[in-house]
């Protein structure tokens, strides 16, 4: 059953906010986008009409219901039918007013846009979302493992997770519990290097990081949370 809040995929994304939680309180999200960010966007970016329902809905785990309701969520937030980096930023930083999620909000938009044309529909959101709230397991970590390999080469090295792990850290903000020493992200790193690079080869493969993630029941129960989000 869709709520009124978990029928904005925006709003839903900013859960899923890294692919290994984060103790975090979310903090309450305001509905309402400033007029001079929608009157931007209105002016510069063509309308695009999404394909039919019925294809949606073949191509996703969603009904044509839920469809319907995460549609009116993603025009009201995003007007013309398609969303900008930029804009993705200012809206997603709504959801971590005590941290940077520029960054994060950044590799987070890069994942979504398939394409690589600098513009995201709401049928990229879709397809996203339908693997991460009810994909199989594979699934979603074949979408995690996408988001951390950043220059897209099939392989995961230290510095392409450090800069997630750090993008992360910076959205956290100052105000955890407990509060985070200042060389944490790269003690994260390491940590995971460690047990995810099976062969000591300095990259972690796909098949690497699926066996890894699969063997860590912390990461496999929080892929469970997502399931009932919608």
């Amino acid at each position: 059953m869709l709520s009124r809040k978990s029928s904005n995929p925006l709003c839903v994304m900013s859960i899923f906010c890294a692919a290994f939680p984060w103790p975090r309180r979310m903090p309450a999200y305001s509905q309402a986008i400033s007029d001079k960010i929608e009157d931007e966007l209105e002016m510069t970016t063509v309308c695009h009409r999404p394909e039919g329902l019925e294809q949606l809905e073949a191509q996703t785990n969603f009904t044509k219901r839920e469809l319907q309701v995460l549609y009116r969520g993603f025009k009201n937030e995003c007007p013309s039918g398609v969303v900008n980096e930029e804009t993705f930023k200012q809206i997603y930083a709504q959801f971590f007013p005590h941290g940077d999620a520029s960054m994060y909000a950044h590799y987070l938009f890069n994942a979504f846009d398939t394409a690589q044309n600098g513009s995201v529909k709401f049928e990229d959101f879709v397809m996203a979302l339908s693997i991460l709230l009810r994909g199989t397991v594979h699934e979603k970590l074949r979408w995690t493992f996408n988001l951390y390999d950043i220059n897209k080469d099939g392989y995961i090295n230290k510095e392409e997770m450090m800069d997630i792990v750090k993008a992360i850290y910076d959205m956290m903000g100052k105000y955890t519990y407990p509060v985070l020493k200042e060389d944490a992200p790269r003690q994260h790193v390491e940590m995971f290097f460690q047990k995810m690079d099976k062969n000591k080869d300095g990259v972690v493969t796909l098949d690497e990081f699926i066996e890894s993630c699969q063997e860590d029941d912390n990461i496999m129960r929080s892929l469970q949370l997502f399931e009932n989000v919608m």
